[in-house]
């Protein structure tokens, strides 16, 4: 399949939006199975028409957003062709953490862990003025560190995103440093530990309560989890 023109594109829109709409249940299992679907249908295609789709898909919806991202990381072709620039334009218009998570977890984190996107591009995320691109920036790092995506384990980048973002109290970046430092303790408690007690004073301390939890007990909130068992016991 050649790259496609806007007509094709706009028309694979369209199936894609009239298939959703047949779905019985919208939930994630069956989206998922949709879009495995597509990708089976896409998989001959340039590399190209993947990205012009998931780009004309990202506006239209977490849907479609969640069906783009899948859609290009698990076309071998389109994967293999992420670089910065194209990563930026499918991140245009990331409002929430759903569609931050997705985004750094199946495209930016990937593309960074295999240098298809460099340090300093994900730095300049941790800079930015919005919320949202300070979130992408740490979570790309769980990639690094999670063995379901690959990782082997990357102390220095995560830590130094970590470093970047150490005052910022906006609790969707808080809650993404928490995650970022408990992912990478699975494979590098010693270096989260050693993280925390250099950082103590500067770290918000509902971060420093979840990564010690994880780190002494394997959980991040052992006594709710405790509880919950005593409630299902009774």
């Amino acid at each position: 399949m050649e790259k496609a023109n806007q007509r094709e594109i706009q028309q694979l829109v369209a199936s894609i939006r009239s298939r959703l709409d047949d779905l019985p249940l919208r939930n994630t299992r069956e989206i998922r199975s949709l879009r495995r679907l597509i990708s089976r249908e896409l998989s001959g295609a340039n590399a190209e028409v993947v990205f012009d789709l998931g780009e004309a898909l990202i506006g239209q919806g977490f849907e479609f957003r969640f069906i783009a991202y899948e859609l290009i990381a698990n076309h071998a072709a389109a994967r293999r062709r992420l670089n910065a620039a194209k990563i930026e334009r499918l991140g245009r218009g990331i409002d929430s953490w759903a569609a931050v998570d997705t985004f750094a977890i199946y495209l930016a984190g990937p593309a960074w862990q295999v240098k298809q996107v460099s340090d300093a591009v994900i730095r300049r995320w941790s800079r930015s003025r919005d919320r949202w691109w300070r979130r992408a920036a740490l979570v790309a790092t769980v990639p690094l560190n999670s063995k379901t995506h690959g990782g082997a384990g990357d102390a220095r980048r995560t830590l130094a995103i970590c470093q970047a973002l150490l005052t910022d109290r906006d609790d969707m970046v808080v809650k993404a440093m928490s995650w970022a430092l408990r992912e990478l303790a699975k494979r590098d408690r010693k270096a989260v530990a050693g993280f925390l007690r250099q950082q103590q004073q500067m770290l918000a301390p509902r971060l420093l309560r979840e990564v010690n939890n994880k780190i002494d007990t394997g959980l991040k909130n052992p006594r709710r989890n405790s509880s919950v068992g005593r409630l299902k016991k009774s």
